[in-house]
């Protein structure tokens, strides 16, 4: 098998605790991010109401955008410029705004308005989304069940395949990397999609197959023997695995940002969230999962000691 690392022996618990400090800290700046924008940004899909999303054929700023929006009686709307040439906007209207909106509809109502501002302008309708609030509320619910369930299944799994100590610093893992990629479209205000739960699922599976490797590898080193230690022991699963872990995260990233650059809007925060997920993913399958069954392990070790000294007493 064609590797690109061969023989390395770096000792990646040696420096677990630093990287423990690291894990801290960005969830830290992702509360921060999280707090300055007063919450997660919740898109149509869970909130309810109408997402429009417009082409002019023309620059238009946002402020005069909104201004037309205002002035075609639709009050509470939000306008978020959708690409870097002033003539893409996305529009959400709140459940209440859009039930109130003008009998024609919003999005004539509002190409109206700005049509007698700005004579010559036209809009094309590139995507029209309407959710109730009372579906937008069910999928929230089912979203949040989804990730949870998802979360018990691979800590069952795990412990039946391995130990329980192993089990819970896989689920820490994949849990972490969730709440990274959550914290981090919040500081880059992203929006919370059907899509984005997609993705954060996703990055639960990757991230589980990722650990589940390295699990195998300690394993098949546990049952080598010798006078190792675990964290020894470790170090060399860590290793042994690292060729191919760099080259399949490798070109997981490099599709990924291939659909972040070139895939368009539609795609753009899915694949955000999938980039910085599956890079949080290789990086806690050695600094969350198995450095936290490390912990477990020499806790268990320790109390193991402690017992057998009593007894001998």
């Amino acid at each position: 098998m064609f590797q690109i690392l061969v023989g390395t022996q770096i000792p990646f618990m040696k420096y677990r605790r630093y990287m423990y400090g690291f894990s801290v800290a960005v969830m830290l700046v992702g509360l921060v991010g999280l707090a300055v924008r007063g919450g997660f940004r919740m898109g149509v899909d869970f909130t309810g109401g109408r997402l429009i999303e417009l082409r002019f054929n023309q620059r238009i700023s946002a402020e005069e955008l909104r201004a037309g929006v205002d002035q075609a009686g639709i009050r509470g709307a939000e306008v978020q410029e959708s690409g870097p040439s002033g003539m893409d906007f996305m529009i959400r209207l709140p459940a209440e705004t859009e039930r109130n909106a003008a009998q024609k509809g919003p999005t004539q109502a509002i190409l109206d308005r700005l049509q007698q501002q700005k004579p010559g302008l036209t809009g094309e309708l590139l995507r029209e989304e309407v959710v109730g609030p009372k579906v937008g509320k069910e999928l929230r619910g089912k979203a949040t069940l989804a990730v949870l369930l998802a979360l018990v299944g691979i800590l069952l799994y795990v412990a039946y395949r391995y130990e329980f100590a192993y089990a819970l610093g896989g689920v820490l893992s994949l849990s972490h990397d969730v709440v990274v990629a959550l914290l981090m479209l919040a500081v880059f205000n992203k929006e919370i999609t059907i899509q984005i739960i997609a993705a954060l699922l996703t990055i639960a599976g990757y991230s589980i197959n990722d650990t589940v490797v390295v699990f195998d590898r300690i394993r098949e080193q546990s049952r080598v023997g010798g006078k190792r230690t675990l964290e020894g022991t470790m170090d060399t699963a860590v290793n042994h695995t690292l060729s191919r872990t760099l080259m399949t995260t490798a070109t997981v990233l490099i599709t990924v940002a291939a659909l972040f650059w070139l895939g368009g809007e539609v795609i753009h925060d899915f694949a955000f969230c999938m980039f910085v997920g599956v890079g949080f993913g290789t990086y806690s399958s050695v600094y969350v999962a198995s450095a936290l069954a490390l912990e477990l392990g020499n806790s268990r070790d320790r109390r193991a000691r402690v017992k057998a000294s009593t007894v001998r007493a």
